[in-house]
């Protein structure tokens, strides 16, 4: 068998009942060609010895993974789109495929992205640009080797179809995701509960979150099944700003109740540090701009804490969601420590830190992601910073505060700036919107995928240096 011991099967989605999904079958493609395989996490969920055969027929045409789901299960849910209530949504171009629980127990779903069209997908054909899946691959390896929480890319296959879209030039080349989360239930899929007024159904989703996916809750009601929530995302949130990351549509059912960032559409890297910055070029009005990002998850949890309201009081709904400011500061320091290998010294003072390096940032204008890349492990860098193409900005009045401060911190690990990630002048795993583009190019006119490629590798390097690298 291709499997091995770490593989281990689940179906626990299926046991809250046929009235919170769709049973459905995947699209019947022309052709599979497989473009991006996750070797690391396919070897930690006991599927790294598949042949590409075998990866195929599991993750391009789905026949079901032994022990887990007979048939793919289509997710119900609604949501607010740009604050307006949409009670027609739900999985309308994926599904659950399958759950599988790592060597600790935590339970995992596969859901896909471009499986063919479920009862939810209002006249859409249910597909993937291949475009689309490149940027998600890019984007979700980027941010788990830059420490964010997010889903992973688990494969990608291209399926042979031309699609008519009207965001890219069309008729272009279609996909089929497969990502790997820690929950595939949303904000929405309480939202649906809440509208249809079935307080049953809140009660036994929110059980089976808390029995599956929040080990952390202290106690299993509706504030402690918030507040676990509620920490979740903001850690999330912050890691975003940490990482100068737009998402581009945080919609409610674009928030999943493990606070793992996920559904990467027209997201964007910062080149500088702009709080008005906006990723979709249909979010006219800003509203999910790189800094509304924390005042926009604090919202959609608001909704999450209207669902609950029959199952605890509105007092105790809002004493947790007027923790999320507190939390949001002590992940947002934590996560800029993170980036730039400091050894934390204490709230107070981390916040100080943050606050002077994020003025600096938006002062002088330098790239964000070399500004990041430069001053890793702290003042240990400045010689290799002074070397810099940003080198100008370091010796201006707008960085002495911060530098003056930064006198103070210490480097987690000295060994990290040995590694050669770190010996280039410039950061390698840099995804600006341009150099997307200059990915894609040669993709798409000559099938040549070799950009792409040593783009993945540079990520790879820095998830190495950084520790988060799964391998």
């Amino acid at each position: 068998m291709p499997f091995d011991a770490r593989f281990r099967p689940a179906t626990r989605h299926a046991q809250l009942g046929d009235e919170f999904f769709d049973i459905v079958a995947a699209a019947e493609f022309p052709q599979h060609r497989l473009r991006f395989r996750n070797q690391p996490w396919a070897a930690a969920l006991g599927l790294g010895g598949l042949t590409e055969a075998e990866w195929l027929d599991h993750f391009g045409r789905f026949q079901p993974l032994p022990g887990s789901f007979e048939k793919p299960l289509a997710l119900r849910y609604h949501g607010h789109q740009f604050r307006s209530f949409n009670p027609q949504l739900g999985d309308g171009r994926g599904f659950l495929f399958a759950q599988l629980e790592e060597a600790g127990g935590r339970l995992l779903d596969l859901g896909t992205k471009g499986s063919g069209t479920t009862p939810w997908s209002r006249g859409a054909d249910g597909r993937l640009t291949l475009k689309g899946g490149v940027r998600e691959v890019l984007a979700a390896q980027l941010l788990e080797a830059q420490g964010v929480d997010t889903s992973k890319p688990f494969s990608l296959v291209e399926t042979g179809e031309n699609l008519v879209r009207q965001d890219e030039p069309s008729p272009t080349r279609s996909a089929v995701l497969v990502r790997l989360n820690h929950s595939h239930v949303r904000i929405g899929s309480f939202q649906r509960l809440a509208f249809n007024r079935d307080t049953e159904g809140v009660q036994r989703l929110m059980d089976y979150c808390l029995d599956n996916y929040l080990p952390e809750a202290a106690v299993r009601d509706a504030t402690g099944f918030l507040e676990a929530v509620m920490r979740r995302v903001a850690r999330t949130g912050a890691q975003w700003m940490a990482a100068g990351f737009v998402h581009g549509v945080l919609n409610t059912d674009n928030i999943n109740i493990t606070g793992e960032s996920f559904d990467y559409g027209p997201w964007r890297f910062l080149p500088a540090y702009d709080p008005n910055f906006t990723a979709a070029y249909f979010d006219y009005n800003g509203l999910y701009a790189y800094g509304r990002q924390p005042q926009t998850l604090l919202w959609n949890l608001a909704r999450l804490a209207e669902c609950l309201l029959p199952l605890s009081s509105m007092d105790a709904l809002q004493g947790v969601l007027e923790g999320f400011a507190t939390a949001f500061e002590a992940e947002w320091t934590q996560a800029w420590l993170q980036r730039l290998g400091l050894r934390s010294l204490g709230q107070e003072a981390d916040t100080q830190l943050c606050v002077l390096w994020e003025s600096f940032l938006g002062e002088s204008q330098v790239g964000f992601e070399q500004a990041v890349f430069d001053w890793q492990g702290g003042l240990a860098s400045g010689v290799r910073a002074g070397d810099s193409p940003a080198a100008a900005h370091y010796a201006g009045e707008a960085f002495a505060p911060f530098k003056e401060r930064l006198q103070d911190y210490r480097a987690v690990d000295t060994t990290r700036l040995e590694h050669r990630y770190f010996q280039r002048p410039t950061p390698a795993a840099r995804l600006l919107i341009d150099e997307v583009e200059a990915l894609w190019a040669p993709i798409a006119e000559a099938d040549d995928w070799s950009l792409f490629e040593a783009k993945l590798l540079s990520i790879a390097e820095l998830g190495e240096a950084m520790g988060t690298s799964r391998a």
